[in-house]
């Protein structure tokens, strides 16, 4: 994966502690980036302030998208993403997820190799608020100064290495249909030989 810093293109997740005004500091945090993004300073693809609840479903309190083309965050990477880490797929993102997207790129030790989706759904905690990000910026430390007064951490990972991930997230979804469409059709199979074999024996009976 791309250490940190080294993109222009890059997904951010700005997190916030338990304490109840960083919910009003998140969305704070979403207009100062607007304001940098206003200025000239950095250029958003879309933003949005979410939140996971106890069952880890990611609600969507407020978004932004600036390409002409998407009409909210939830038509962009960060809408994917946030589909990916708050629904069906993100129960595979800490076992079976690492497995299929290991095999599809063929990493040899998927233990030891890093997850960026894993990543950035952790930094989504649990009744807190947090903002992603889809942006393109200069420096870094435009973005990690504003963030830092609000009092929010920033991760940031290269849009390629996300871009690459929900890519291969998706695939093993499409791959883990299949064989469970493939399980199921065999179930079915051996279900009716049982009923025929069943029939057979009573009529020679």
């Amino acid at each position: 994966m791309s250490p940190d810093y080294l993109s222009r293109d890059n997904v951010l997740v700005v997190s916030f502690g338990e304490d109840p005004q960083n919910d009003t500091n998140a969305y704070q945090a979403l207009t100062e980036l607007k304001q940098l993004d206003s200025q000239g300073q950095i250029e958003i693809a879309a933003a949005a302030v979410v939140t996971r609840d106890p069952d880890d479903n990611i609600d969507i309190k407020s978004e932004v998208a600036n390409e002409p083309f998407v009409g909210t965050a939830s038509g962009s990477v960060i809408g994917l993403l946030l589909g990916i880490i708050g629904g069906p797929l993100g129960v595979l993102i800490g076992g079976t997820y690492g497995m299929l997207v290991g095999s599809l790129f063929d990493i040899d030790d998927v233990d030891t190799t890093e997850s960026v989706l894993r990543e950035i759904s952790d930094e989504v905690h649990t009744t807190r608020t947090a903002v992603l990000a889809q942006v393109t910026e200069q420096s870094p430390e435009v973005i990690d100064a504003a963030m830092e007064r609000l009092g929010g951490d920033v991760m940031r990972r290269s849009v390629a290495d996300v871009e690459q991930e929900i890519a291969a997230a998706q695939e093993a979804q499409r791959t883990a249909e299949r064989d469970a469409r493939k399980a199921a059709a065999h179930a079915k199979a051996e279900e009716l030989k049982s009923k025929l074999g069943s029939a057979e024996a009573r009529a020679a009976a």
